[in-house]
């Protein structure tokens, strides 16, 4: 069993910046890839950005793709999603979701995710 928390949520004006962590507990040996998702109410749960269990490949959804940097850090079983130049098109939930099964690649299929964490809200206002 694998808990996931976010932190870092909360309001910004938009062109600032934020930066999400998520910390993973439990039997953190067998957790591979990693990601973050969000969702608006109304709408499916999309892919922001996901990376390998070793960090060195990542995988960014075009939106994301200049802003967000993702990060993790298996030493302290965190990870990170840096995010600039947001603007309100990037309100959201965002999660934090991990794969144990399969390789140490990341995915990007939600499907393909085991844990999810409760999610923290990110406003943008204009």
């Amino acid at each position: 069993q694998i808990q996931l928390v976010e932190s870092g949520g909360g309001l910004v004006q938009a062109g600032g910046s934020l930066t999400l962590s998520c910390e993973h507990s439990g039997r953190t040996t067998s957790t591979n890839g990693m990601g973050w998702f969000r969702q608006v109410p109304g709408k499916a749960r999309e892919l922001v950005a996901a990376i390998s269990w070793s960090g060195t490949s990542t995988y960014y959804a075009d939106f994301a793709k200049g802003r967000f940097t993702i990060s993790r850090d298996n030493s302290k079983n965190t990870m990170t999603l840096q995010m600039s130049s947001l603007s309100p098109e990037d309100t959201a939930t965002y999660y934090c979701a991990a794969v144990v099964r399969g390789s140490t690649q990341y995915k990007t299929d939600a499907k393909d995710y085991d844990y999810w964490g409760q999610g923290t809200q990110v406003t943008v206002s204009s």
